[in-house]
């Protein structure tokens, strides 16, 4: 049975860009009233503001999902803000690039607080508020190296793995009641997340090509929350490499390592630190990370290349064509 959003009560964690932000907005656009969380206070109310624009209450309160007091605070305040809750989005999340070895200590520790911890920390905050109420869905945001692991990522990977981990772990508690988990798994997502990515690379971090705009798995976000699933993968990419691992997990340890570094990482010279793993970054707070707009623009710029190529070209192969045929005639 599909759930009618209107009215109902939605916290969403790591709001303030990219995914989060999108769904936001389209649980406002729902009528949902938004409880929206992240570190950076000014780029939430903005975000708030463009919630209510659409027609949804929306509350910004700024959080650190890796503090667990500071979740619980989150949690109390929506109730008491709004009644209720009936929709838990664990979406906060941070990554880093680098060989495992050469990445500090500290750095993968903060990726797991933030990552997994958080969404632990959400999970609890909710629940009891879910079963008080006897209802209520829980929607945790993997991704799809939450099946297979990505080289240079190693924290984010076990993290994404753990989401998928007490995802299931919970859905089993929770069998025979009316509150759900569902998972996401999104493939690469154009959103600011790689801007301010921590690296300990030689390169400059950011993807190539096109990938799938935040507006797509914020669809699949309210999908669930209308309509719970266990899981939902968004994006081809994800089923291909997880069917490659399943065939042959070598040759995927081959194709990945690639895959990463040249899909991920430019040849660039990149300025190596945590981004904003410890610190909020007040840049890029749009839903997109701008890459979709370089991949579409280095297309046209590469179309116009060859057009001016073939415009050089077309009559020079022309004039040879018909001084071949005048020779030929001869």
């Amino acid at each position: 049975m599909t759930r009618d959003l209107r009215g109902s009560v939605v916290v969403i964690t790591g709001a303030s860009s990219g995914i989060g932000r999108a769904a936001a907005l389209l649980f406002a656009r729902r009528g949902a009233s938004v409880m929206l969380a992240a570190r950076r206070e000014e780029a939430l109310r903005e975000a708030a503001a463009e919630c209510e624009a659409a027609g949804g209450q929306a509350l910004a309160v700024p959080t650190d999902v890796a503090d667990p007091g500071a979740v619980e605070e989150l949690a109390r305040r929506a109730v008491e803000r709004f009644g209720r809750l009936d929709v838990w989005v664990n979406n906060a999340g941070v990554t880093s690039f680098g060989r495992f070895e050469e990445t500090p200590q500290e750095t993968n520790r903060r990726v797991v607080e933030i990552n997994l911890l958080g969404a632990m920390h959400g999970a609890q905050a909710a629940l009891h508020r879910f079963r008080d109420r006897g209802s209520g869905v829980l929607i945790n945001v993997s991704s799809g190296f939450g099946f297979v692991g990505s080289p240079y990522q190693a924290a984010y990977t076990a993290t994404k793995f753990g989401l998928r981990g007490i995802s299931q772990a919970l859905r089993g508690e929770l069998l025979g009641t009316d509150i759900h988990v569902c998972t996401i798994f999104p493939g690469p997502v154009d959103t600011p997340l790689y801007r301010y990515a921590g690296n300990y690379t030689r390169d400059t971090v950011g993807p190539s090509g096109r990938i799938l705009p935040a507006e797509k798995v914020a669809r699949a976000i309210v999908r669930c929350a209308e309509r719970p699933r266990r899981e939902v993968v968004v994006g081809s990419s994800v089923r291909a490499l997880e069917a490659l691992h399943a065939l042959s997990p070598a040759f995927y340890e081959r194709v990945i390592d690639r895959t990463v570094r040249k899909g991920f990482l430019r040849d660039e010279t990149g300025v190596p630190g945590p981004g904003n793993l410890f610190e909020p970054d007040s840049r890029w707070t749009s839903t997109d990370g701008g890459f979709n707009e370089e991949a579409k623009r280095t297309v046209v710029q590469a179309a116009r290349r060859n057009a001016g190529r073939a415009a050089v070209a077309g009559p020079l192969v022309l004039g040879a064509a018909l001084l071949g045929r005048r020779l030929l005639s001869r």
